[in-house]
């Protein structure tokens, strides 16, 4: 008799992605004669001790070692609430449990700059980073469900951020941190799998799991999202909502991948090279300064223009997760609705001005 079909469906949901990963890590050299068989690659489980990512858990101890693969994990201690370095060193137990080695648990200090929910991730991703470059890991899975997507869709319409927004997450995606294998460090293997089939798993495999109380904690929007507007959105249009939403993040990911292809094809095409000294339009040459010609910049398709836009504004030194869909939109007035307008202040003291034919966007001078 087979596995459970709630467990069958995650196993296979980690197969198919720890596949990919074999076939990314696969270099077609041979080892020289004599030397000893390179160590497996690593795989590591990021773990919270919750429903998702102990189901995770357990299918990777299951499945790394009949593909030649290790199998480690790491829990991160965010210290938010009383007793959380207990529950992490529960979770490492768990997971050594399982069959995981090695097993690690990184405690970190959340900041405050950026809201709560920003700040924890940003310094849990940070953590995480670090434990795969220590260990050498070839990646990190991640427990991210359907559900999480769907969450994540509904949040960038919320927002009005764009096709990229309602990408939700990727299946596959990098780290700013660099190292070796940082462009594809993250996967997320039940992007296709709900909520429900990880809980139903781990019930039937008998694996304790902890469900954190920010979860279900009015205070965090994705609570509330979880919570209230899901089921809201349920009731009234129906049980289908998830798919639709998870299956609205796949069809946007795709139409976000060709506009930003095309954006980095055309901002060749517009870019103004200096050739030393002044800039076109009397502008100042700068190290962080990007230079766009604005008829050909203008005849670009909006979207395509906008990417194009955001692009630069990157280049010259505005943080990405800070620049929003107005700056850009307030950007793209200088091109396509100049009547004389002063500089437009960006993120991270960029500036975007228009000088006779051409924008420039850069480091603000005052």
């Amino acid at each position: 008799m087979g596995p459970h079909p709630a467990v069958a469906a995650i196993r296979l949901a980690v197969r198919r992605t720890l596949q990919d990963v074999l076939a990314d890590t696969a270099d077609g050299t041979a080892a020289p004669a004599g030397s000893p068989p390179p160590a497996a690659p690593l795989v590591l489980v990021a773990c919270s001790g919750g429903a998702d990512s102990m189901a995770l858990a357990s299918a990777l101890a299951f499945e790394a070692p009949r593909l030649g693969l290790r199998a480690g994990g790491v829990t991160v201690d965010h210290g938010l609430q009383d007793g959380s370095d207990v529950r992490a060193e529960e979770v490492a137990e768990r997971l050594a449990a399982l069959g995981l080695a090695p097993v690690e648990t990184v405690a970190v200090t959340v900041g405050r700059g950026a809201g709560p929910e920003a700040a924890a991730r940003q310094a849990r991703y940070a953590a995480l980073d670090a434990a795969a470059l220590r260990s050498g890991a070839v990646c990190v899975l991640l427990g991210h469900t359907r559900d999480d997507q769907a969450e994540t869709v509904l949040l960038g319409l919320a927002r009005g951020s764009g096709t990229r927004s309602l990408a939700g997450m990727a299946a596959v995606s990098g780290s700013p941190a660099g190292g070796p294998g940082a462009e594809r460090r993250y996967r997320r293997p039940f992007l296709a799998v709900d909520r429900q089939t990880t809980r139903r798993a781990c019930m039937v495999q008998s694996l304790p799991v902890w469900d954190d109380p920010h979860n279900a904690d009015p205070a965090f929007t994705r609570s509330r999202v979880r919570h209230e507007a899901m089921p809201t959105l349920e009731k009234a249009l129906g049980k289908g909502v998830i798919e639709a939403l998870a299956r609205t993040a796949q069809l946007s990911r795709d139409d976000a991948d060709a506009l930003d292809a095309w954006a980095a094809q055309a901002e060749g095409t517009v870019r103004v090279v200096p050739s030393g000294g002044p800039e076109r339009g009397g502008a100042t040459r700068s190290a962080h300064a990007v230079v766009l010609d604005v008829a050909p910049l203008g005849a670009l398709p909006p979207a395509v223009r906008r990417r194009v836009l955001r692009r630069a504004a990157v280049e010259a030194g505005a943080p990405s997760g800070s620049l929003f869909a107005r700056h850009v939109e307030e950007t793209d007035r200088l091109v396509t609705g100049w009547r004389g307008q002063r500089a437009i202040n960006l993120p991270g003291r960029v500036e975007a001005l228009r000088q006779g034919g051409t924008l420039v966007i850069r480091q603000s001078e005052s």
